[in-house]
């Protein structure tokens, strides 16, 4: 499975509003708590100008944009690490996500809120204490499971439990655990879906007028304070845009003034804390497009993520940069002029290259 990113906030805070402005995919929306009670699951389409300029210059069939998996779970209400309302389900959903879109509410509707009023930072907070005690569970288990096998003389893994002891101590005084492991240390936990140690960007859901709000001003001292990662949008707009036509939309923009819609701030923002980056291949001029793979993918590996086959038979890549390609304006001349390399199967792929792979069938 591909890395993904999971949206998550308390229940009528604009998580499936958010969704299917992201994926355009429809799903229920109402306002009342646990509306979403199985995940919504869909993918996002990654906005790229380099990938439009290259369709301009090549007028394909197909443009196809690289795409991240995003999740919409179940509202979370206080008291989910001991299962309160679909607590245990939410928990357990996003521990396999990589990154955490934290939904925000900032608006003034009459739509009810679980805790009977609107506060940004103190629904912020709920959110990271839910986290934090459902992580101090399981490591709690953890070491209790280590300890008996040490007592029955299974050799544990030292380095593994200190590890574990050094999150819990700063669970347990209300800091998130990031920064105080080394690359390390983080390797060994990395995969055991610790929500404490997730990246996560923070969504203020607004109203269409976000600049006389005391509820965004609140949501901006805090994430500043916090050095929190903040991105503010009307989900409801950003919704009703992702159902227009291109065309439209791009005059509604124009019209408002807009330089770049949210919704694409805040799906680039995922692509860069999910440490991916983007490579372009052509289909004979039939299909321009893009694909997402992590940061320091090798050819080979970059080639598999094409077809399987690819990767088995490869034989070398030819590469150049989308831009000094853009700028050359044409394969072939980009050929002549010497501006396309040859690489072997350890070349590291770097963000914006145009790939043609050999392979042997």
């Amino acid at each position: 499975m591909g890395l993904s990113g999971g949206i998550i906030g308390l229940p009528n805070a604009g998580k499936s509003t958010l969704f299917n402005a992201l994926t355009n995919a429809g799903v229920q929306v109402a306002d009342f708590p646990f509306c979403t009670v199985s995940p919504n699951v869909g993918m996002i389409p990654v906005p790229d100008p380099r990938l439009d300029k290259l369709a301009a210059l090549i007028h394909p069939q197909r443009v196809t944009p690289a795409t991240i998996e995003i999740v919409d779970v179940a509202g979370l209400i206080k008291g989910a690490h001991k299962g309160e309302g679909l607590g245990n389900e939410f928990l357990s959903r996003i521990r396999g996500v990589d990154v955490l879109i934290e939904v925000v509410r900032c608006f003034e509707e009459d739509i009810p809120h679980p805790e009977g009023s609107i506060d940004p930072v103190r629904d912020m907070e709920i959110i990271k204490l839910e986290l934090f005690l459902s992580d101090l569970q399981i490591i709690d288990r953890r070491l209790t499971r280590l300890n008996k096998l040490l007592k029955s003389g299974v050799k544990k893994d030292e380095r593994y439990t200190r590890v574990l002891l050094k999150i819990k101590e700063a669970l347990e005084k209300g800091i998130s655990p990031v920064n105080s492991l080394s690359s390390e240390e983080y390797q060994l936990v990395k995969d055991d879906g610790f929500l404490s140690l997730k990246p996560v960007i923070y969504v203020a859901n607004t109203q269409e007028d976000v600049d006389s709000s005391t509820l965004v001003e609140k949501f901006r001292e805090f994430v500043q304070r916090e050095g929190l990662q903040g991105i503010e949008m009307c989900a409801q707009l950003e919704m009703e845009l992702s159902e227009l036509p291109v065309g439209e939309q791009q005059k509604f923009l124009e019209e408002m003034e807009i330089k770049e819609r949210a919704i694409n701030r805040l799906i680039n923002e995922v692509f860069k804390k999910l440490n991916l980056i983007t490579f372009f291949t052509l289909t004979g001029g039939k299909e321009v497009r893009a694909w997402a793979i992590e940061k320091g993918t090798s050819a080979v590996d970059a080639a598999g993520k094409v077809h399987s086959d690819m990767k088995r038979g490869f034989i070398r890549a030819e590469v150049i940069s989308a831009e000094e390609l853009i700028e050359i304006g044409s394969l072939k001349r980009a050929r002549s002029e010497g501006k396309v390399k040859l690489e072997g199967k350890d070349y590291k792929v770097k963000d914006g290259d145009v790939i043609h792979f050999y392979f042997a069938v």
